[in-house]
């Protein structure tokens, strides 16, 4: 593959057909894609914690503002114990992986501290895990059309309802998922 055929900075949709339970109606932001896989970010599936159950867990005391109550997601089956913040603006963090000049992943607790104080970026996403594949992988899924794609739209990460995710993204390619088949394979 060249660089520009990478999908760093893109969505991953999933078809309806693709019942693996990870990826159910999935959105994934793709945080980086090479020639040896990929990485990205589930950023529809909300768990039953928010933020200031993480924070206690990192024994850090709870801030005077409202991030407590933020959603925890899964951000995918890799690594559910580690944390990851996909933010814009960038800033400057311990651990930071620069996505596009103003979107980043960060893993580092300083960010966490961060957002805890008021100081973080004005845009997070906090997830456990990640979602991971292969060499060959994710290209393979693609081949068998388990996947839409798309470029991202920050404001479907931090702006849109997360029911509406899924639906927005695909709708971002003029895509109505509820008419799609749920068969999915080569004609």
């Amino acid at each position: 593959m060249t660089e520009a055929s990478y999908l760093n900075n893109h969505f991953l949709i999933a078809m309806p057909a693709l019942e693996d339970p990870n990826f159910f109606h999935s959105v994934t932001y793709i945080c980086e894609h090479n020639e040896q896989g990929a990485m990205g970010i589930v950023i529809n599936q909300p768990l039953d914690i928010s933020l200031s159950d993480v924070l206690k867990h990192m024994k850090m005391p709870e801030g005077d503002n409202d991030i407590g109550s933020t959603p925890v997601y899964l951000g995918g089956p890799v690594e559910q114990d580690r944390g990851f913040v996909l933010h814009e603006p960038i800033g400057k963090w311990d651990s930071m992986l620069e996505i596009t000049d103003s979107m980043a992943v960060t893993t580092s607790r300083d960010i966490l501290e961060a957002l805890n104080n008021g100081s973080g970026p004005s845009r997070s996403l906090v997830a456990l895990g990640y979602a991971g594949w292969g060499e060959g992988q994710l290209e393979h899924e693609l081949i068998e059309n388990a996947w839409l794609t798309c470029p991202a739209d920050s404001a479907i990460i931090f702006d849109t309802p997360i029911e509406n995710r899924w639906t927005a993204a695909a709708a971002s390619l003029g895509v109505d998922m509820n008419t799609l088949s749920d068969d999915f394979g080569h004609a």
